[in-house]
Order: structure tokens, then C-alpha cells, then sequence
């Protein structure tokens, strides 16, 4: 199968892309600024922006399937963009092109929670871009993820990032409950969607094998560093006020979408790895991926897999 990966040298995308390289798919990885560096030999590259339809039209002629991965992260705020314009203007392009060139599959990476009448910009963005997908004539899956960790991933820095070694704050008292999920868990669950086509017309929510805190997110980084910390709350209005007015500022990574975020709990009620023909007992841990904890059998390291 000839696919391309939109968001293909991203943190989720080369794993994707080494994963169906490995199935023996022809992969093309799809960014604004390409970079093979992580890529397996064979993988294409290709430059465009799904923001600019015109730009990305040629990249995805002659393709059997597409998968967004595209998309802004929900931990930080944006700068020179919008979730609208990434996630919906980009998702309608693609879908767009894929129905225009004859593409015949698409999965579309969305996130837990995504509602058109959410309470943030991207979880209301990445719900519009849903609508987009269903709405299409294309063979489409869906994935909500919870938020995702490995190497190159985002979630471990955020969380130190928005703390401090030994004592910190949180707002809240770091209770927003995360059930992330490993990267190497993670694709070949996208990849299945591909190839198999029991998938088609379905819409995934999947997350990892245990639900924590930030708080203990948090404990657990610096563990891994041999830190130790002690989480004080913040009430969530004063980290609110106190976000929102630091907005404005470019080296403040924070706004008050994420103050908003961190008011909502990214976990699943039902977990549908299930349909994928994975356990839960199968699926690494936070813990065991920054070594504090032993691997699943069978997982290999996730440090050196990934």
C-alpha cells in the first residue's frame, strides 16, 4: 500500500512511518519542514503545508491511504497559528484532496474529548475536524489517543516544564488525571486500522494501562532523574488570572487554554485497545519507560524501540 503519513517527521509520525516501512507499505512523510533524520532508508519525504491546500496537492497524488498526524499541541500555546487553522483548514484539505485524487483510506489522529462546543480551542478544533472525516466518501478510522510519551514526546518536558525539582506548584494540586499511552503502543494500532478493514467507520478511543495525576506525572519525572518533589496546590482561579495575563508574553509557554485544559481529566470510561487484539496487561507504563518500573513481557525497552 502507498501511504502518506501527514506529519510524518513528528514525534507519533517517524514511529508511524518506521512501523508501516517495516510492513513493507511505501511510506512518503509529509511536513512543512522535512527532515528524514529518524526515518528508516526508503521512507519519501515530502515538503507542503495541509494549511495551504495547493501546496500539498502533489504529494498526495497517487496514494492509497492517508493518515493525519498533524496537529498543534494542546500543552503549549500556539504561536503565529491557530488549532482552527491546523486542525480544521488542514483536515479539510486533505480530506478534500484524498476524495479529488482517488485516495481510497484515511485515519485521522484526533484526541479524547474532541467537541466542536468544547470548552478549548483544540479540543473544539480537533471535534470540528471529526465532522470533516465523517462527513467524507473516504474509507475513514478515528483515534481519540490520550496524551502520548516516548522519546522526542512532549508530555514528560511539559510536566517539567510547568515545575520545579523538589517544590513546586500545581494548579489544583496537580489533580487533572492523565492515562497516557506509549508511542510503541500506540502505531501499531494505527497501522492495523490501515490494513485491516474491519476498521472502517469507527472511532477509537485508547488509552494506556493506568490513570495518574499530574501531581503524580510530576513525582515520577523526577524520580527517574533521582529528584525528589513536593506538590503544592495553587487554586485553579489564581493559576487561571495568573496565565491569562502572562499570554501575551512570547517566552511564557502557557496561556489560559491551558489553564482551561488542566480543568479537564483526559481518560477513557472504556478503553478500546480491544479491538486491536491488545491487553491492557500488554501496554507499558509511564513508569516503565523512564526505567523506574519492569517492562510487559514481551515489550522489549521502550527507550531503545522507539
Amino acid at each position: 500500500m502507498k501511504i502518506l503519513v501527514a506529519g510524518g517527521t513528528g514525534f507519533i509520525g517517524r514511529n508511524l512511518c518506521t512501523e508501516l516501512h517495516d510492513r513493507g507499505h511505501d511510506v512518503t512523510a509529509l511536513s512543512r519542514s522535512p527532515d528524514d533524520r529518524g526515518l528508516p532508508d526508503g521512507v519519501e519525504v515530502a515538503m507542503g503545508d495541509v494549511s495551504a491546500a495547493d501546496s500539498i496537492r502533489d504529494a498526495v497524488v497517487g496514494h492509497d491511504a492517508v493518515v493525519n498526524l498533524v496537529a498543534l499541541s494542546p500543552l503549549f500555546q500556539p504561536r503565529g497559528t491557530d488549532h482552527e487553522t491546523v486542525h480544521l483548514r488542514g483536515t479539510e484539505n486533505l480530506v478534500d484532496l484524498a476524495e479529488t485524487e482517488g485516495v481510497d483510506r484515511f485515519v485521522q489522529l484526533s484526541a479524547l474529548g474532541a467537541d466542536p462546543q468544547g470548552d478549548t480551542d483544540y479540543i473544539r478544533a480537533k471535534g470540528k475536524a471529526e465532522g470533516v472525516v465523517r462527513g467524507s466518501d473516504l474509507e475513514w478510522t478515528i483515534f481519540r489517543p490520550s496524551v502520548v510519551f516516548g522519546d522526542g514526546g512532549e508530555f514528560v518536558e511539559f510536566t517539567k516544564e510547568l515545575t520545579t525539582p523538589y517544590v513546586t506548584g500545581l494548579p489544583g494540586g496537580g489533580k487533572t488525571r492523565f492515562q497516557p499511552i506509549w508511542v510503541g503502543d500506540l502505531v501499531p494500532m494505527l497501522a492495523d486500522a490501515l490494513e485491516d478493514e474491519t476498521h472502517v467507520g469507527e472511532t477509537y478511543q485508547v488509552a494506556g494501562p493506568e490513570v495518574l495525576t499530574l501531581a503524580e506525572v510530576t513525582e515520577l519525572a523526577y524520580e527517574a532523574e533521582g529528584k525528589s518533589v513536593t506538590v503544592l496546590p495553587i487554586p485553579m482561579p489564581l493559576a487561571k488570572l495568573g496565565l491569562t495575563a502572562a499570554d501575551p508574553l512570547p517566552f511564557v509557554p502557557f496561556g489560559p487554554d491551558q489553564a482551561r485544559s488542566l480543568e479537564m481529566n483526559n481518560t477513557v470510561t472504556d478503553n478500546d485497545i480491544a479491538a486491536f487484539g491488545v491487553d491492557v496487561d500488554d501496554l507499558t507504563t509511564l513508569g516503565a519507560y523512564l526505567g523506574l518500573e519492569p517492562q510487559p513481557i514481551g515489550s522489549g525497552t521502550p527507550r531503545e524501540s522507539v
